[in-house]
């Protein structure tokens, strides 16, 4: 009969025997060594837990998340994301302190026993009934780890974290045999690296490296002796031992561990007293998870990384597959976005537009021949406050942009006439091109149906004075709405649409463009990164490039790195070189003296197209050299501002057009970017000037001038009344044009807001 205390009842050690005689010894302990069956222990009474022989044999160690590193062309840093900020480090990278600090506060006989501690065991238990409380925990090291991989397999989500934190015996049973598998696996080094690498220590860092780069902005292979400490610590309970919120608990449970240390004879006892005397020193590292830390303002470009990631087959056959090799992380991503491209983007929009301005900007460069998206930026940055945005601009819904992107306007205009080219159509082909006329019916779809003009709708150009008959170069410089009309209705809608289809252009939500003779004028939304890969195909003299974001991709899993497959452009041809080279010929008129002479570069062979839609609430440049093609897009994403009578980026426009505002800053990012860079030539093709000798403008004010922003039109005072106008920059001439009024066809937006006293607007001379 066992010894009664004086006052009656077990002793604190009679008490703990005879606990583990019932609890441990009789089960968890002999599971460990005898494996009995799982009736011996009572595990699989009523169903309750698992029996320990039914436990599958290996434990499964899903690789640690670790943070992801995106990096630019050129190998610098622009962010850094994670789901659990970690980064992996061998044993030798991690101070000595470190190591001798964790084993003393967690489990100072871990070099001595197995999976077990049976020691451990009964001096907790007499330790805690002393104290009244749980004074000292009786788990491994190794069970601690275990418990750890639980938690990492469970990820994020709450119910599969709270299984596996669950204080059963049937989860203790199962963390004793890994316990027992992973110490005859890895061996005692390998267990507290690994433990080091995968335990929390607070403040979002996971492993101790995170932790030393957090709390002191070091390595952790350079942690002294009370760094060490108090990191070892915190990992009882990060909450309580925070430093950061509670500086004097900390201290007080830094000082316990120093203490444990000595006791053990990991240190002196003259160490451990120097080293409680020692101020923490803290040198916090703020967390920067995520795109919106990204550094050169690009952040959504960033996250157009994410996107294509998360979106892209080569990444994982489902969403969910892709999902989980993102958020294990340890990726180290190359990205193609140059600093220098980057760099002159966003100077640009900040210069041409305020943050608060009621509209935003947004801007993409890609390399012709190559897909490279070189450069991405809004005037509206990433973030979630006032004059902030979420929504990428540049891309569709897909990836993170716009449900619908934006109306095109005129810039839509060259791939009809690219189109028509490849359909034999000579670049001197004429077209009546009146004022006003309803749209031509029936036009040919590629179906074999017919579109026609149930509603009765009509087309028309900037004003009176802007009739035909017109030929391709002049009709494309002054952005004709008339003329591009008649050429769909001349070559039908099916060329149309097998040219958008071959430059990849489709509508923001992934839609193909519909069969209407609208989309001439560029009535359905378009993203810039779209408009900008298409447009680049000119450049590369027809051959189209689907864009790329990602140069390379390397996978850390534990200490071993290995590359990951990533999307590859393709390039196909969209059209013949003696296509594009017109198109190009175009294009570059309009620069020189059309529509989009505000936006043209002085110092190299560049060509553009200028666009605005219906009741100016989009505006659009997109041009392009040889090397680098570049789409401006400025309006609102709810498609609400109309840019009339409004002040932009500080200057007042009474009319916003494609040249006046997306122009200057498509201007002034082309100029940065291509700083210093080669100045290839276009393969030009001479187009003749239709009808030289005809008196076609008779009564129409040939002499337009331009003043300030845009020249005035005379009508049918001829060239005085075109001289006046420019005399007036931006009046009419005698008899001039005035207002004219908008109107809708079927499709949606379309162009056609008038201003009459101003440049054309919707596929007029400013497009």
């Amino acid at each position: 009969m066992p010894k009664k205390r004086s006052g009656g009842g077990l002793s604190p050690t009679q008490q703990a025997a005879k606990f583990l005689g019932v609890s441990v010894l009789a089960g968890v302990v002999l599971a460990g060594i005898a494996l009995p069956a799982a009736g011996a222990l009572g595990l699989a009474a009523k169903g309750s837990v698992q029996g320990f022989d039914d436990i599958p044999a290996n434990l499964k160690r899903p690789p640690l998340s670790q943070r992801t590193t995106i990096l630019d062309a050129q190998g610098k840093q622009l962010a850094q994301v994670y789901s659990r900020d970690r980064t992996v480090v061998e044993l030798k990278d991690i101070s000595p302190y470190m190591q001798k600090a964790i084993v003393a506060i967690e489990d100072s006989r871990f070099y001595q026993h197995g999976a077990i501690d049976l020691k451990g065991v009964l001096r907790a238990l007499n330790k805690n009934a002393q104290s009244g409380g749980v004074a000292q925990g009786a788990s491994t090291l190794t069970q601690q780890y275990v418990k750890n991989v639980f938690v990492e397999e469970a990820g994020d989500d709450p119910t599969k974290v709270a299984e596996a934190t669950q204080q059963t015996l049937g989860r203790k049973i199962k963390e004793l045999k890994y316990a027992i598998q992973v110490e005859q696996d890895l061996g005692k080094k390998k267990i507290l690296e690994n433990y080091l690498n995968i335990t929390f220590f607070g403040e979002q860092a996971y492993g101790v490296e995170a932790a030393s780069q957090r709390y002191f902005s070091q390595h952790a292979k350079d942690l002294t002796l009370p760094q060490a400490a108090l990191l070892a610590g915190i990992v009882q309970s990060p909450s309580r031992y925070d430093p950061v919120n509670d500086e004097a608990e900390a201290t007080k449970r830094r000082n316990t561990v120093l203490q444990r240390m000595a006791e053990v004879g990991d240190i002196s006892q003259a160490e451990a007293d120097k080293a409680k005397q020692a101020p923490l020193e803290l040198k916090v590292t703020q967390p920067r998870n995520g795109c919106i830390t990204a550094v050169k303002d690009s952040s959504f470009f960033c996250k157009y990384v994410e996107q294509v990631f998360l979106t892209d087959p080569v990444f994982g056959k489902t969403r969910a597959e892709r999902a989980k090799v993102w958020n294990q992380g340890g990726l180290t991503i190359r990205t193609t976005l140059d600093p220098q491209a980057q760099a002159s983007v966003q100077a640009s929009l900040k210069q041409h537009i305020n943050q608060s301005d009621s509209v935003a900007a947004a801007s993409v460069l890609v390399q012709p021949g190559t897909g490279k998206v070189l450069a991405m930026g809004q005037s509206k940055p990433y973030g979630y406050g006032k004059n902030e945005t979420e929504i990428n601009y540049s891309v569709g819904s897909d990836l993170g942009g716009s449900n619908f992107g934006f109306p095109t306007g005129s810039t839509f205009k060259p791939f009809v006439a690219a189109a028509a080219l490849e359909q034999g159509k000579p670049p001197t082909q004429e077209y009546p091109s009146p004022y006003k006329m309803p749209y031509p019916s029936p036009v040919q779809a590629c179906d074999g149906k017919r579109w026609t003009n149930n509603e009765h709708a009509d087309v028309e150009n900037e004003s009176t004075s802007e009739h035909g008959p017109y030929a391709l170069k002049e009709a494309m410089a002054k952005s004709v709405n008339t003329y591009f009309v008649q050429m769909i209705s001349d070559i039908g809608l099916c060329p149309v649409v097998t040219m958008t289809d071959k430059l990849h252009v489709v509508q923001g939500n992934g839609e193909k463009l519909p069969q209407l003779p609208a989309i001439a004028l560029g009535s359905k939304g378009i993203t810039p990164l779209t408009m900008a890969s298409a447009y680049a195909a000119f450049a590369s003299r027809g051959t189209y490039c689907t864009p790329v974001a990602i140069e390379s991709i390397t996978q850390k899993v534990g200490d071993q790195e290995k590359p990951l497959a990533v999307p590859r452009t393709t390039c196909t041809r969209a059209m013949s070189e003696k296509t594009a080279d017109t198109v190009n010929s175009l294009l570059k008129g309009v620069i020189d003296s059309g529509t989009g002479q505000q936006a043209g570069l002085s110092d190299r062979d560049n060509a553009g197209k200028t666009g605005t839609t219906d009741e100016r609430k989009n505006a659009w440049f997109v041009g392009y050299t040889p090397n680098l093609s570049g789409a401006v897009w400025v309006g609102s994403a709810t498609q609400q501002v109309k840019m009339t009578d409004i002040r932009i980026g500080g200057v007042y426009h009474d009319l916003v057009y494609g040249a006046d505002v997306p122009g200057p800053i498509w201007r002034d990012a082309m100029t940065g970017a291509l700083a210093g860079k080669p100045a290839p030539s276009f393969n030009l093709v001479d187009i003749p000037d239709a009808d030289k000798g005809k008196d076609k403008d008779k009564g129409k004010g040939n002499g337009r001038g331009r003043g300030d922003n845009g020249g005035g039109h005379g009508d049918d005072g001829g060239l005085i009344g075109g001289l006046f106008g420019a005399l007036t920059g931006g009046g009419t001439g005698t008899g001039g044009a005035g207002p004219n009024p908008t109107f809708s066809a079927p499709g949606g937006f379309i162009q056609g807001q008038t201003g009459g006293t101003r440049e054309n607007a919707n596929g007029g001379r400013h497009g």
